[in-house]
């Protein structure tokens, strides 16, 4: 007698992302399954796609779900895609990361369904095409080692699964302007909810923006940050502090892989637009202990980092 079916529901968001959806769309296809008991849908929220998106969509099976642009933020547009979904776990995987683990969807999602943990989230590296500093924050952010419970509320949605029942129970906010992940985390560690970070789930997060789109992502991001942790304030010497400690981090990344010739330039613009939409968007007159700020952009080892980073969101979840 057979074990009873797990569903889980795959729900992507997307704009114009025909380059790498086939790809991220196959690598679902062929996750191994075996011994997890777990049926899969996808799910495509789409904003006003105009390229091949919704033919790769179709040619794939997805159940599709629009959204008219006038009508998306990023929070509605995930509403919208676990209403129309099925599965008791919902997994959110943006259109333009590639899962890059054979046991990926397994991985992700088995806390959840054994009930250790209420949100969970996976690896993220860069892609060839990656900008090197892009690369740098993945590594900061996205370690080597699991996390079962994590003490913070730090989650992002790029690659990260939800129980059914939790996203019912708070859904995401339809008015941030972006973290509508960490919003929505903030309030379930709040109530004593579980998040935990799967190393082995990675997904390869291909971004091929401009460095005026990475600015505005980086002020929109900093926008909806200030008002989950509205005790932080980056001031003009703050961005001059940080944007210069980056740029020295990565160029010294950078002569260790021996690429400084060919990044060096790239490092110095990304790293200012990144920091520049940053301080635009903290235009608050809040402030932040030199700690907390310091974990959240001041770069440092890994392992340093971790500890401070987990210092920011906690002394901020508590104050909460």
């Amino acid at each position: 007698m057979g074990h009873e079916k797990r569903s889980v529901s795959i729900v992507f968001r997307a704009l114009n992302e025909e380059k790498w959806f086939a790809d991220a769309l196959q690598a679902c296809r062929d996750q191994d399954l075996s011994g997890s008991d777990i049926e899969t849908e996808i799910i495509l929220v789409d904003s006003g796609s105009t390229d091949g998106t919704l033919e790769i969509a179709e040619r794939f099976g997805c159940r599709i779900v629009h959204i008219k642009k006038q009508d998306f933020t990023f929070g509605r547009s995930l509403n919208w895609g676990c209403e129309a979904a099925t599965g008791e776990v919902l997994v959110f995987i943006s259109a333009h990361c590639i899962p890059a683990h054979p046991r990926w969807l397994v991985n992700l999602t088995e806390p959840l369904l054994a009930d250790k943990a209420d949100y969970t989230y996976g690896k993220q590296v860069g892609h060839e095409v990656s900008r090197f500093s892009e690369k740098q924050i993945f590594a900061k952010y996205f370690t080597e080692h699991d996390k079962p419970d994590q003490g913070d509320f730090f989650v992002n949605n790029a690659n990260s699964a939800i129980r059914t029942s939790v996203w019912e129970r708070y859904r995401f906010c339809e008015k941030a302007t972006g973290l509508e992940d960490m919003v929505l985390g903030k309030a379930l560690k709040a109530d004593g909810g579980r998040i935990a970070y799967i190393a082995d789930a990675p997904v390869v997060h291909i971004h091929e923006e401009t460095l005026k789109q990475t600015r505005r992502r980086y002020y929109r991001e900093a926008l909806t940050l200030r008002e989950i942790m509205p005790e932080v304030q980056v001031t003009f010497r703050d961005f001059c502090r940080y944007f210069t400690a980056a740029v020295f981090h990565d160029w010294g990344e950078a002569l260790k892989e021996r690429c400084f010739a060919s990044v060096a330039g790239e490092i110095l613009l990304f790293r200012f637009n990144q920091f520049w939409g940053t301080y635009k968007g903290h235009n608050e007159h809040r402030t932040l202990s030199r700690t907390q700020k310091e974990a959240y952009y001041y770069p440092a080892s890994h392992k340093r980092n971790e500890k401070a980073h987990r210092s920011l969101i906690g002394e901020a979840a508590e104050t909460s």
